[in-house]
């Protein structure tokens, strides 16, 4: 499966395109006390290059967050996890496991539950289960199998574990509770790349991503809720969605980087934020033109919060999102805790106001770049 999601580092080109279309809103810069609460959390132990690339906590003392280390250029590190046990972050023996990749999705449940993903390294993608001791690979229909990718990995408040990825040329779904487990039908869009899964209810389960659109790609956005509803493409120039909140079926956020068209390897490309309604999606301006927005988080209330960022023009501190009123209002993380701070990711600590996010200490993942987390405690 080729895959056009943007990762982490300049990649892209810089788009000439606005992205004040439909109702379109803009960001303000917020109150420097609004980010006072923001954190840097050391998470130590990991071989540079490293970068964290999701994050998940099941409560204020449990967290999981998963990406890679010893990334050498453009090769590919090796499988990263790190567990919150309240106080400190400490890294999991992962060397029993037969996989050299980097994981790219966690799901926390409890102390003695966890479910992570990886992307396809040698023989497919792998599906990590945490016992409460250990790290070790599940069983599922595909498991081995030539083209089989696993993205991302969601469990409902029922224990049924959701994950969005690839088997047999489609998009699909794969649904399980540990021991039995069914691929999903297809998602009816061709060349479609899905990149993450979130939950509304147990049984209402969306996912991002892009699909093909003319030479390039746009923004895919679909509900799963027995059948599939796709939504109409978030429109732009080769354009991901990396995440998605949807309060409702007509309240769903969407965070993504556009690439544009032409320029130079390397240069950035510009952030996405983009509404939907019920009826047809706005594009609202984030506050910073050149950058990316990686991850979403809702508050306790189940209404989007914070959104994680990277702003190219401003790299001294973290670049949040932060919702105002019916719009998002620019926020920072705090200074001087790393050169130029890049966030991959931005999740709530159940049971409190509190988020994590999660992401490296340099908007490049190569030496002497680190895993990096921040928190927010009201």
């Amino acid at each position: 499966m080729r895959r056009r999601q943007f990762v982490t580092g300049t990649i892209g080109a810089v788009s000439g395109l606005a992205l004040a279309q439909g109702s379109a809103r803009t960001a303000t810069a917020a109150p420097a006390r609004r980010a006072a609460q923001w954190r840097a959390v050391p998470a130590p132990g990991s071989s540079p290059a490293a970068q964290l690339r999701r994050i998940s906590a099941a409560g204020p003392q449990q967290a999981w967050a998963v990406g890679e280390e010893g990334r050498a250029g453009a090769s590919r590190g090796r499988a990263l996890a790190m567990y919150w046990n309240g106080s400190a972050w400490s890294k999991s023996d992962l060397t029993h496991l037969d996989y050299s990749g980097r994981l790219s999705d966690v799901a926390c449940v409890g102390p003695a539950a966890a479910w992570s993903v990886g992307l396809p390294a040698g023989d497919a993608s792998p599906l990590l289960r945490w016992d409460g001791a250990t790290w070790r690979e599940a069983a599922f229909p595909g498991r081995g199998e030539s083209g089989v990718g696993l993205e991302s990995v969601a469990v409902g408040g029922d224990g049924r574990v959701w994950i969005c990825g690839s088997r047999g040329g489609a998009a699909r779904l794969l649904r399980g509770d540990g021991d039995q487990w069914r691929w999903l039908a297809p998602l009816p869009v061709a060349g479609a790349g899905l990149y993450r899964v979130v939950l509304r209810t147990p049984d209402e389960v969306w996912v991002s991503g892009d699909q093909a659109s003319g030479g390039g790609w746009s923004g895919l956005v679909a509900r799963w809720d027995g059948a599939w509803t796709v939504l109409p493409p978030v429109t732009g120039a080769r354009l991901s969605i990396s995440d998605l909140h949807a309060a409702a079926p007509d309240d769903v956020w969407a965070v993504g980087t556009e690439a544009g068209v032409g320029g130079p390897p390397g240069r950035p490309g510009n952030p996405v934020l983009a509404h939907w309604d019920g009826a047809a999606w706005s594009h609202v301006q984030p506050g910073f033109t050149v950058g990316s927005l990686t991850g979403i988080a809702a508050d306790a209330q189940g209404r989007a919060a914070w959104i994680s960022g990277w702003n190219h023009q401003d790299q001294s501190r973290s670049t949040y999102l932060r919702r105002d009123g019916e719009g998002w209002a620019v926020a920072r993380g705090p200074a001087g805790t790393a050169t130029a701070p890049y966030l991959n990711d931005v999740t709530s600590v159940p049971g409190t106001a509190g988020f994590w996010s999660a992401g490296m200490t340099s908007s490049t993942p190569a030496p002497p770049t680190e895993a990096y987390t921040e928190r927010f405690d009201a």
